[in-house]
């Protein structure tokens, strides 16, 4: 089979193309994070696309979301548990739009593990899918959107709490984050590890009396405020104001990125001014997080953690960050080629990252099972000397096609090109 044959346009009856897509900026963080569009309405074409674990999801110029995939618990929001996407007729017109409530329209959409959350345009949030231990926040377990009658003004709004509004939202594997409209973060749902940031492993989210005014904003430090947030598998970042970024939750293999294997926020006394900013090298700043690599200021990329099939781009299988020295001007740059620039990361919280280059092209690397990298094959990429940089080839989407958006998901990849039509694989 080949590349473009691989790649054929899982989406391309999703939309018919009204215009060019405006392209993500180099803040946005990571695969999961989705923030508020501000390009006004052009019905029809995709304006972010967002890839979850068996399921994707598209928000469209006008507003509305269109979810496709395995919907097991209902994350794709149509009221049943039937996939959609893996028979003929189930696309573009066929495939409805999830119902947001009366009046209401989305500016952002995140595709976690078995649910999915939308960021509305009063500010709001509302999640659907899977509820047990997962980031649904409505202070139960029933799943939603799996039988008629629970979504649009029947599902309830994310209780944030008083007066508060969301600017961007990550739906994590179990658990999900938002970026609220004070710069503080809030997190919620399955806890194991101390993902949250709380000092504890409790589930939040999952009975009631634990949203709103009684769920604490994550301790980031002080003084500091969040610019950005990014919800993974087992664990979750946020971008700070000035620029670093701090990282909670789940330590193995080093994917905290602090030289230790060891758990941060699941104990008192380790978030807040006790947990370091990640170091990535002497004067750099962060522009987008992903699930363990950061897009730097100066539009390279540094990745860290688990290299058990070459993830961290560095032509070997040696971890970074779990231990001292590793980090900062010790952690090498990912080669992307001769001349090629970073513009966005995205990476899934499982090691499969993918970057977006100044000249509209994908390079994916890590493993590479069921030919997720879009290379033809399942090989890995990275593992061995002499796969990277000008060797590593780019995504093939087609003549002409340039991506201006990239997310990854837990099984695959989904892009949105420059003509707002969506290709996964």
């Amino acid at each position: 089979m080949t590349r473009r044959a691989l790649i054929a346009a899982c989406a391309l009856a999703l939309v018919v193309a009204a215009g060019p897509a405006d392209a993500r900026t180099g803040d946005v963080t990571g695969h999961r994070q989705s923030r508020a569009a501000t390009a006004g309405p052009i019905p029809g074409a995709v304006r972010s696309v967002s890839a979850g674990h068996g399921h994707s999801c598209a928000l469209l110029r006008d507003g509305a979301v269109k979810c496709w995939g395995h919907n097991d618990y209902g994350q794709l929001g149509l009221g049943d548990d039937e996939n959609r996407g893996d028979q003929p007729g189930e696309m573009g017109a066929d495939l409805p739009t999830v119902e947001l409530g009366t009046g209401r329209t989305a500016t952002a959409v995140s595709a976690g593990a078995d649910h999915t959350c939308a960021l509305l345009d009063d500010g709001t949030v509302r999640c659907w899918g899977r509820g047990e231990r997962l980031g649904l926040g409505l202070g139960h377990t029933q799943d939603r959107g799996d039988d008629p009658g629970e979504m649009g003004d029947a599902l309830a709004p994310v209780d944030l709490g008083t007066g508060r509004t969301a600017t961007r939202i990550s739906a994590g594997v179990n658990h999900t984050c938002a970026l609220l409209d004070d710069a503080t973060v809030k997190c919620w749902g399955d806890n194991g590890h101390g993902r949250l940031g709380l000092g504890d492993t409790a589930t939040r989210g999952d009975q009631p009396g634990e949203m709103g005014d009684a769920l604490p904003a994550v301790d980031l430090g002080t003084g500091r405020t969040a610019t950005a947030v990014f919800a993974g598998g087992a664990h979750s970042c946020a971008r700070l104001d000035d620029g670093s970024v701090k990282c909670w939750g789940s330590g193995e293999f080093g994917m905290l990125g602090l030289g230790d294997v060891g758990n941060r926020g699941d104990s008192p006394g380790e978030m807040g001014d006790q947990i370091p900013a990640l170091d990535l090298g002497t004067g750099r700043t962060v522009t987008a997080i992903g699930h363990a690599c950061a897009l730097l200021d100066d539009a390279t990329v540094k990745c860290w953690g688990d290299n058990s099939a070459g993830q961290l781009g560095q032509g070997d299988e040696v971890r970074r960050g779990d231990d001292p020295g590793e980090m900062g001007d010790h952690l090498p740059t990912v080669d992307l080629g001769t001349g090629r620039t970073v513009t966005a990361i995205s990476d899934d919280g499982y090691g499969h990252p993918c970057a977006l280059l100044d000249d509209g092209t994908l390079r994916c690397w890590g493993p590479n099972w069921r030919g997720r990298l879009g290379l033809g094959d399942t090989d890995d990429r990275g593992d061995e000397p002499g796969e990277m940089g000008d060797q590593l080839a780019p995504v093939d989407l087609g003549d002409g096609l340039r991506a201006v958006e990239v997310d990854s998901g837990t099984e695959h990849e989904c892009a949105r090109l420059d003509d707002a039509t969506v290709k996964c694989w």
